[in-house]
């Protein structure tokens, strides 16, 4: 059985609690909108951002011209300037975490394995997610939707970042939130493969991965029992 030498990572929803921040960031978005002159209430103005994310993508970025042009039928700088400003603001600061994933990438780091990300994110906005929870210098690999123009579950994202590990997918374990995405991707390839449900939004009963953990840290003892 091969040896472990490195652990790939979701970015959303694995490392970053990233629906806490769109959330918050949202929300802060349609208060200030309002306060800038938006006539609706802010229930409605959050729907109808989300909307905008169901429909074009959780990382596109013209998403409040997109809103003020739907319900308004025009995009006011004033209000489209107070929203952007409050949404990065409120990104800045709910950036987090999940509980206990520097302390298991700099184990992970100890026992001599390399990390990597891969992720649907445009490279930009993952590299700012990394750097903004100041991890960004753990991973020997970042490939990112730009890289290859391919989302996950389709090979190419994991097969690129195989050939920069210059690894073999036996040697490798993939952790990640979303079963179609991440654990399916990773398993056309041979990868095994590591289910967060800590960061589950789907309600997952049956993930298809060799493990489910509930904490990132449970990390450690599958490699630790993976390499004995």
């Amino acid at each position: 059985m091969a040896k472990i030498k490195a652990v790939i990572f979701d970015l959303d929803n694995t490392l970053v609690d990233f629906m806490k921040m769109k959330d918050a960031a949202i929300d802060a978005a349609a208060d200030a909108m309002i306060d800038a002159g938006l006539p609706l209430k802010k229930e409605v103005a959050v729907q109808n951002i989300n909307e905008v994310y169901q429909e074009k993508g959780i990382e596109y970025q013209s998403v409040f011209d997109h809103f003020l042009m739907n319900v308004t039928g025009e995009v006011n700088p004033k209000i489209l300037a107070a929203g952007v400003i409050a949404y990065r603001r409120a990104r800045e600061s709910t950036l987090v975490s999940y509980p206990r994933v520097t302390i298991t990438l700099l184990e992970l780091l100890k026992r001599g394995l390399r990390l990597a990300v891969v992720s649907d994110a445009p490279r930009l906005q993952a590299w700012l997610r990394l750097g903004g929870l100041n991890i960004h210098n753990y991973f020997d690999v970042v490939v990112t939707f730009d890289d290859t123009n391919k989302r996950k579950p389709d090979a190419e994202p994991f097969r690129k970042s195989l050939e920069l590990l210059n690894l073999k997918p036996d040697e490798v374990i993939m952790v990640g939130d979303w079963p179609e995405r991440d654990i399916v991707g990773a398993k056309l390839l041979g990868m095994k493969t590591v289910f967060a449900r800590y960061g589950d939004t789907f309600g997952t009963k049956v993930s298809g991965a060799d493990w489910d953990i509930d904490d990132i840290y449970d990390l450690i003892k599958i490699i630790d029992n993976e390499n004995k």
